[in-house]
């Protein structure tokens, strides 16, 4: 992923992308479309795609997300790992509650890489107007920071999502609670 214009992720934390399996290969274009190499065949899916098995939970899931994200892929690739790495943190946020401060940076990371590459969640980048996916990972933390309290970091967060065709109502939502108690503490403030 840290191959991708415009995105300050510079690499996974602990992974060595060398020893890791794929991580060097090349994509057969022969076919028309890339063909990556895999036991018994080759296949559309890259390596990034594949790398994230459907059972991994926990701190197998964190570390199969960091290795993926080393791992030859497309934006795409690497947003719908991100996302669904967000998404199963959350659902496991009971078992594993320290999975919650991944959520986190995997969701700014999704958000950071929709911003350098919308191509990476919308259906067809050619097209105008731009059509976009729905994306669930940000909106997750906005949530998140919403029932925490951090009404601005969150605000900020929809704000920048707003680009994508997504979240507006939240804005509204968010601008009325921040004023609402911008007002409340500068009445507290003067009494």
């Amino acid at each position: 992923m840290a191959a991708i214009p415009g995105t300050a992720f510079a690499g996974s934390p602990g992974v060595v992308r060398e020893s890791l399996p794929g991580a060097n290969d090349q994509p057969d274009e022969s076919y028309g479309s890339p063909m990556w190499p895999m036991p018994g065949g080759n296949t559309s899916a890259t390596p990034a795609s594949q790398h994230v098995p459907a059972e991994a939970s926990g701190a197998v899931l964190i570390a199969r997300v960091w290795e993926a994200l080393e791992l030859p892929g497309s934006a795409m690739d690497y947003h719908f790992v991100l996302q669904g790495a967000v998404d199963r943190l959350w659902t496991a946020r009971r078992s594993h509650p320290s999975g919650l401060q991944l959520l986190e940076v995997f969701a700014q990371l999704d958000l950071e890489l929709m911003e350098a590459a919308p191509q990476a969640v919308s259906f067809e980048p050619d097209v105008e107007p731009v059509t976009f996916v729905r994306v669930t990972s940000v909106p997750r933390l906005i949530s998140l920071l919403e029932r925490e309290g951090a009404f601005m970091e969150a605000l900020a967060l929809a704000q920048r999502l707003a680009r994508f065709s997504q979240g507006e109502d939240v804005v509204t939502r968010l601008v009325d609670k921040t004023q609402a108690l911008a007002a409340e503490s500068s009445v507290g403030g003067s009494a």
